[in-house]
């Protein structure tokens, strides 16, 4: 997220209690083939990570609406099919969420060689097509803003503002955020929400020569593919949406959403932690953890590490709990170093600067959800939203949150009506699979998007607690079966009420070895 989506006349959107007509997705301009070669050796943004893969290029229109108008170019990458011609089942786009704004070149190898876990029986059938959307990484237009918003050389003020002061230098930071990109980008920036990007996957599709497409998409990534499928609902063949983001509160609402559920998540983490006491020593009840955890941040407020690495820094660093499992041992060292034994290693170690592809990430998020959908121009509603819902307990994301999207109080060009999604009779072949306790999209949006997409089929993951469930790194086997067998032959869960069919989770993660206790001085 971080966290961090349309239309046929054939479709029906319900609005409140009232139908309407949606209007045709629009014809789209001329579009040639993309010819592909093998990617470079050293690729100036992913190194050696497209080696084996093909890269094309692509012309498609600024403003969809002026089709002959300005050109941008999309970059992309493909692993072709190895199977015979008889089993080829098409070309499948690849879209890894995670933020509006991340990168996608990378991805067709894992899929097409089994590394992710897809059976290389099903793999080896599709051409697997990785892009970069439109204004990320190698894409146009290249959107970076004010480096120091994000990625200042010195620590950047609390989170949670304790004084006026903080707060107007908060607010003053993330205006002259959005004054930088008004100023770099202008009008531009009106052709860089979801929407634009959807349009762009229908003109890859073309010049890849497909009828039908095929899709998978993470997090954000599942936004745009109900976009993209409410848009051209007959162009979809087959899609999964893995950790599926909930489009009624696309924006504002959104962020107030994730602040509840990365509350809960946090909470799952320390109690796990607590479970472990005797490998961390950092309390045995969740609340002696959670005490823990932020005794270790305010020991920056006065004095942050190096003076770079400060409580929002500190936070930064804990929050991918809330999103990966794998991260959990690790991380509770690194804690506990710092808590028990005063030792930063692991905070250094964990603080990134922000080099281009960070910024570019950071830049197309905020460019994207501020497009996306109005989001408040008066500060005290943010402000009163907050902190009450810090004053109810949600403390682990809220301020993180709120001034992670606070560019968009500002942002220079209209926010468009937030996209309405497919409702009723027009079918989509779309499996949509969840983890129960996410809460970079939390479970509500799988619910919703199965409601809106009637045909679709809806596979949770129950007391799962990772941010995206299957064909991943950490995915539970269960769910990666389900992908697989839709993606081999089409095959889905029976229609029931609710989710369709369900999995169990996957076990937690096991702690690493104990701390001797003789490494932590103080502890007796």
């Amino acid at each position: 997220m971080k966290r961090f989506v349309v239309i046929t006349a054939a479709a029906a959107v319900l609005v409140g209690a009232q139908v309407v007509i949606p209007q045709e997705a629009p014809a789209g301009p001329r579009v040639g083939t993309i010819a592909w070669a093998p990617c470079p050796a050293n690729d100036p943004l992913m190194g050696d990570y497209l080696m084996g893969l093909e890269c094309g290029s692509l012309k498609v229109p600024l403003d969809h609406s002026r089709p002959e108008g300005r050109k941008i170019t999309l970059e992309l990458t493909r692993a072709k099919h190895t199977s015979p011609a008889k089993k080829y089942q098409g070309a499948v786009l690849l879209n890894r969420g995670q933020w509006p704004g991340t990168i996608g070149r990378d991805l067709p190898t894992r899929f097409a060689d089994g590394t992710t876990g897809l059976p290389k029986d099903v793999g080896s059938t599709y051409d697997w097509i990785g892009f970069d959307p439109r204004g990320v990484g190698a894409s146009e237009p290249k959107i970076t803003c004010d480096p120091d918003y994000l990625y200042p050389a010195k620590a950047r003020p609390d989170y949670v503002p304790r004084t006026a002061a903080q707060e107007r230098e908060w607010l003053d930071r993330a205006r002259a955020f959005a004054d930088s990109c008004s100023r770099k980008y202008g009008a531009s920036l009106k052709h860089l929400g979801t929407k634009d990007m959807a349009h762009d996957m229908d003109l890859i599709r073309r010049a890849l020569g497909q009828e039908r497409i095929n899709y998978l998409g993470y997090s954000y990534g599942t936004y745009l593919g109900s976009v993209y499928a409410t848009l051209y609902p007959n162009r979809v063949r087959r899609m999964v949406l893995d950790g599926v983001v909930r489009p009624s509160t696309v924006g504002y609402q959104g962020g107030l959403d994730q602040n509840v559920a990365f509350q809960k998540r946090a909470e799952i983490y320390f109690d796990w932690i607590a479970r472990h006491d005797s490998v961390y020593h950092l309390g045995a009840t969740r609340a002696e953890v959670e005490a823990n955890y932020y005794k270790g941040m305010d020991k920056l407020r006065a004095a942050p590490i190096d003076g770079k690495i400060g409580p929002a820094e500190y936070n930064d660093i804990f929050i991918v709990n809330g999103y990966r499992t794998y991260i959990w041992s690790y991380h509770a060292e690194v804690l506990a170093d710092w808590v028990l034994r005063g030792n930063p290693a692991g905070l250094r170690d964990n603080h990134m600067p922000g080099d281009y592809r960070a910024q570019n990430t950071y830049a197309m998020y905020a460019a994207t959800q501020c497009r996306d959908s109005a989001w408040p121009r008066d500060w005290q509603r943010w402000k009163t939203d907050h902190t009450r819902q810090q004053g109810e307990g949600f403390r682990f994301m809220t301020w993180h949150n709120a001034w992670y999207n606070a560019p968009c109080a500002f942002w220079p060009v209209t926010a468009l009506p937030r996209q309405k999604q497919n409702v009723g009779a027009s079918g989509v072949n779309m499996l949509l699979v969840q983890a129960e306790n996410d809460a970079a999209t939390p479970v509500a949006g799988a619910h919703e998007t199965h409601q809106r997409f009637p045909d679709s089929r809806f596979v949770l993951e129950r007391g799962g607690n990772f941010h995206g469930t299957s064909l991943t790194g950490n995915a539970n086997q269960c769910m990666n079966t389900y992908v697989a067998d839709y993606l081999r032959n089409g095959t889905r869960p029976s229609s029931a009420a609710g989710p369709d069919a369900h999995c169990e989770a996957s076990p937690p993660p096991q702690p690493s070895a104990p701390t001797p206790l003789a490494a932590a001085p103080g502890l007796g």
